[in-house]
């Protein structure tokens, strides 16, 4: 009633807002492709939109509220221009074009300056890594763009942190991924960067985003095709480290007047290998604090796991105009993976020196997986007239299905001879359902309302069933476990803006209902559970602009962390000889209390201040098996509370017109508080990220780049993390008039990237060394052909992409 009454709000004879237009070139005539284009108000200058032009130095600006404006455009090696003041109406605008006349400091006799959009971006609530046109994105995947993002830090069991803090949601075209650890780790692994516009790292979200995501949001935002006719784009690429590496890609648009077609279709055949030594010391109660104690069993493992990933992914869909403001469309996508990984572990164990050796042994662990995954998705939109800015309703209905499909094989050989044979087989599937409504509603020209609500229904249902060499089940490690989640969330949330204020308010609820049910019993383990609770999530921001160089925004917010579907899982499944993995049913969520203070010097140097507190924190753990036993069990459990600090500051500077780099800094505290098993925790570590990115527009078409990120030494939970890091590099050569790339990228130049960490708890101490085929050679070629000609029409995008252009709209 709510939204329908606000729907009806505004009369009918009211105006459509409009759209503002033009184009950028330099003085000498020819068109600049990715220059700055800001839309301002003309009465103090401030900043309502800012966009990019295109190929063909075009720019617009959508749903422009009535009243008075200016536009500036610049762009690296040109001198800034700005355009008349002219009115808004109820009429779209065409801007007479800018002329940019060149800087007299660019004239360069080696070094023309042409444009390029910065690989990294700072706005106000987040930071925008630009992987269309990047060099490093050349042949690589998501997952490796993400490791050498600002801020973004990926662990040894493929977790994902954002500025030191795990519990990170991660969005495709603004939809949820319903993965965390190694499952998102394979999926973005087999997502091919070149298929990648931007991501956008957004730390204190407001309220229309899901509540999930206590350290923030990841949003990857897929490129989408936007010229008109027929036209597509084809890519390839190999690669080579200690293996080979190849990608290929086919895009095709169809674009007329009211009518949008699209689809693609992604190939890649990745194999690499996973170098991970371990050193285990297992002690008696107590015995580990005793000056001179020594463990009463060591055992030391040497694993090498080749891994061969091979994936197919192709989408289809189209977008159809049913008028002047109303939009339908629809999109069907679908990923394969096929993981190959032939492993092989040397174990030796010892007493309580390495002169007592009581056992060795070889074990061969195959392990062969298959996820066939298929999502849908249609969508709505309409926009109503109103002159007083962007008013809109928009729907989406989503499914999508998980599959999995796992085959083990673990053969133990002692003394050369096959002595103990294990064979899993373990079946997944995973079904969401979801509807969501979202309305945006101007109230003045000050004030803008937004509300919605969404509902989700997920269903688990996995079976694992392990046997002997000669098909005898292993009870103890057989099971069938399902799990089913309903969630009914709402929100609304009120922007204002006045003078040099702008005020942001927003409440989210969400109800949750999830039950577990397990078929076979475990000693000590309750078969069912069940998780009822309904919590609010209130958040706030508050930006003053004090003059043209200086402006602070200060955000609160309230977030919460799910367990995963597989952590919640009670499977004890077999990770290598003497590892077990196992989900805990009893695993709470994780909710947390974050702030932001930032301030902004001249739109682009940037200092802020975060503190966040964490109830029930989860953490990953590793404990053995038994008082007595050499094997271990991983598992994630909660601790009491999770403390952390931050001052992260970002500084993007010209060195010189041909030059450019962005440089950003994390120093952080984190202190966790609780026990588990047996052990007090109350520690922390004061730490640091630093990324620096630098761009060279070298002339003639070629262009190159240079990456570097360093993690200096981190105590996370029980995990001690020594330092790393890397550097990438990487040259392109833009061939027959910018239709076609070709790039030539190598990562991590020095090999530096391996983890080094320790666990410490009261009875047991891990040391471990895990290195990756991180350092690799990729050529890479792209090439566009059809159409060159850039639709004018409006087109519907991912939610992640559709708020960030309402965050910057006119009110």
């Amino acid at each position: 009633m709510l939204l329908a009454g606000l729907a009806t709000h505004r009369s009918v004879q009211a105006q459509n807002p409009a759209a503002v237009s033009g184009s950028v070139r330099s003085a000498a005539g020819p068109a600049i492709d990715y220059a700055t284009v800001t839309l301002h108000r003309a009465a103090d200058s401030t900043v309502v939109k800012t966009e990019f032009s295109d190929d063909k130095g075009a720019f617009r600006f959508e749903q422009a509220a009535a009243g008075k404006y200016l536009i500036s455009a610049s762009q690296l090696g040109f001198v800034r221009q700005w355009s008349q003041p002219f009115e808004v109406a109820s009429e779209s605008v065409q801007v007479p074009a800018l002329s940019l006349p060149v800087s007299a400091t660019t004239q360069l006799k080696e070094v023309k300056v042409t444009g390029q959009r910065p690989t990294f971006e700072r706005e106000a609530d987040r930071t925008i890594v630009n992987v269309e046109g990047s060099t490093l994105a050349a042949g690589n995947t998501a997952l490796e763009v993400l490791r050498r993002s600002p801020n973004v830090t990926v662990d040894n069991s493929d977790n994902i942190a954002l500025r030191g803090r795990q519990g990170v949601m991660v969005l495709i075209d603004g939809r949820r991924m319903p993965m965390t650890g190694q499952e998102l780790a394979d999926y973005l692994r087999a997502l091919p960067a070149e298929q990648v516009k931007n991501i956008e790292l957004i730390t204190n979200p407001p309220a229309k985003y899901e509540a999930a995501g206590s350290a923030g949001i990841i949003s990857i935002n897929l490129k989408k095709d936007q010229r008109l006719g027929t036209n597509g784009t084809f890519t390839g690429s190999y690669g080579r480290s200690q293996y080979n590496k190849f990608n290929t890609g086919l895009s095709l648009n169809h674009r007329r007047k009211g009518l949008n077609l699209f689809g693609s279709l992604n190939a890649s055949d990745r194999e690499g290998i996973a170098k991970l030594d371990i050193t285990r010391n297992f002690y008696r109660e107590g015995d580990r604090l005793t000056p001179g104690a020594l463990p009463f069993r060591i055992t030391e493992q040497q694993n090498r796991s080749p891994l061969d990933l091979r994936s197919l992914s192709w989408k289809g869909g189209l977008d159809y105009n049913l008028g002047e403001r109303t939009v339908i469309g629809g999109v069907v996508s679908g990923l394969t993976n096929r993981v190959v990984q032939d492993g092989s572990n040397l174990t030796t164990i010892y007493g309580a020196t390495r002169a007592q050796q009581t056992d060795r042994f070889r074990a061969d662990n195959l392990r062969n997986s298959t996820s066939p995954n298929f999502a849908g998705n249609l969508n709505f939109r309409h926009t109503f007239k109103d002159s007083l800015g962007l008013r809109e309703l928009t729907a989406d209905a989503d499914f999508a299905r998980y599959i999995t499909d796992r085959r083990q094989e673990l053969r133990i050989f002692r003394d050369s001879q096959l002595n103990e044979v294990t064979l899993g087989d373990q079946d997944g599937r995973l079904t969401i359902q979801s509807a969501k409504v979202d309305y945006v509603q101007p109230l003045t020209k000050a004030l803008r309302f937004e509300g919605g609500g969404k509902i989700s229904h997920v269903y688990s249902d996995n079976n694992v069933v392990f046997t002997d060499g000669e098909g005898n089940i292993d009870l103890g490690r057989t099971n069938r476990f399902r799990y089913d989640e309903k969630i009914y969330a709402g929100y609304v949330n009120f922007n204002y803006t006045a003078d040099k204020y702008t005020l942001q308010g927003g409440l989210r609820a969400e109800s949750t209902d999830a039950e577990g049910k397990q078929e076979v019993i475990q000693e000590g383990v309750d078969p069912d559970f069940e998780r009822n609770y309904f919590q609010l999530f209130p958040s706030a921001a508050l930006k003053r602009k004090f003059s043209d160089k200086h402006e602070t925004s200060l955000s609160l917010s309230r977030r919460i962390d799910r367990p995963s579907y597989g952590q919640l899982n009670p499977f004890r499944v077999i990770i290598d000889a003497n590892t077990r993995g196992e989900g805990n049913p009893e695993l709470l969520p994780q909710t947390s209390y974050n702030t932001e203070l930032t301030h902004t010097f001249k739109q682009k140097y940037s200092a802020g201040l975060s503190y966040s507190i964490t109830d029930n924190p989860m953490v990953g753990v590793v404990r053995p098996e038994s008082a007595t036993s050499v094997n271990v069990v991983s598992t994630t459990n909660n601790l009491d509370k999770q403390y952390y600090y931050a001052l992260t500051l970002t500084a993007p500077i010209e060195i010189a017109k041909w030059w450019n780099m962005y440089n950003n800094a994390v120093f952080y505290y984190t202190r966790f508080k609780g026990n588990l098993v047996g052990t007090n925790l109350n520690a922390g570590r004061m730490t640091y990220t630093l990324s620096s990115n630098h761009n060279f527009l070298i002339g003639k078409g070629w262009s190159a780049e240079l990456n570097g990120n360093y993690q200096a030494r981190e105590l996370y939970g029980f995990l001690d993390v020594r330092p790393l890091g890397q550097v990438a590099a990487g040259i392109q050569k833009s061939l027959w008039d910018k239709k076609a790339n070709l790039k030539l990228s190598v990562s991590d130049i020095f090999f530096t990237s391996p983890v080094r960490a320790t666990s410490t708890y009261a009875n047991y101490v891990e040391n471990f060394y895990q290195r990756q085929d991180s350092r690799q050679a990729t050529l890479s070629f792209s090439y566009r052909f059809g159409n060159d000609k850039v639709a004018p029409t409006k087109r519907r995008q991912g939610g992640a992409e559709d708020e960030k252009r309402r965050a910057g709209g006119g009110s």
